[in-house]
């Protein structure tokens, strides 16, 4: 279905002030700059940055809400004879190798990751995405293996690939911090992502493969 004329403008307007919220926070830190300064910058009312952003941490991580779902849906579109861990690995090497900015391969990254840094509010923000990621990664692998609620595995299975995930977007943001260069930081984290392999067991590999047919 196409756009509409009053959604388009909703999307534009809440891009535009996502963007000038980003601006001022690099500019000057995330703590330094308040809603109010934001709603000036873009020349819209205090209520009107609320109405599209519920808290101040969402106006700079706003690109964030689509990393939630983001391993179930590599989850869901593993081909047959995959195991769930088999293509979170195999989507994340891509990723990696391809020097993506998706997973923060890219100038201006460091930027970023120092505002964050620099805020404990954004890190007590990116700890919550974690946790809705790690939650949604194991109703995903319930789903996908028609466990019960009172089996433990899914979670177990979920902590396991969520940490291999986190993991390397720790360490691609703490190199890129330290002044590495995306494709640097990329054959580094290829590396990383070959021993932390290595370091899962043979029941969290094979779990969750996919059936042909």
């Amino acid at each position: 279905m196409a756009e509409g004329l009053r959604e388009r403008k909703k999307r534009q307007t809440r891009q535009y002030i996502s963007d000038v919220a980003t601006g001022l926070f690099l500019e000057r830190g995330f703590e330094a700059v308040t809603v109010a300064e934001v709603a000036e910058a873009a020349d819209v009312s205090v209520n009107t940055v609320y109405n599209y952003f519920p808290a101040k941490e969402d106006l700079f991580l706003d690109r964030s809400r689509g990393v939630v779902d983001r391993l179930s849906r590599w989850v869901r579109g593993r081909p047959d004879g995959e195991s769930a861990a088999a293509a979170v690995l195999r989507e994340l090497r891509e990723e990696v190798e391809s020097v993506s900015p998706r997973v923060g391969l890219m100038a201006g990254y460091a930027r970023f990751m120092r505002v964050v840094h620099d805020s404990p509010a954004l890190r007590s923000r990116l700890w919550a995405i974690g946790q809705e990621v790690l939650q949604d990664l194991e109703q995903t692998l319930r789903e996908e293996t028609g466990a019960p609620g009172d089996d433990p595995m899914p979670a177990l299975i979920a902590g396991q690939i969520n940490w291999v995930h986190s993991t390397v977007m720790s360490a691609i943001g703490q190199r890129m911090l330290a002044g590495g260069t995306p494709s640097r930081v990329s054959r580094e984290v290829l590396v990383l992502l070959d021993e932390m392999e290595d370091l899962l067991s043979d029941k969290v590999l094979n779990y969750a493969v996919r059936a042909a047919g």
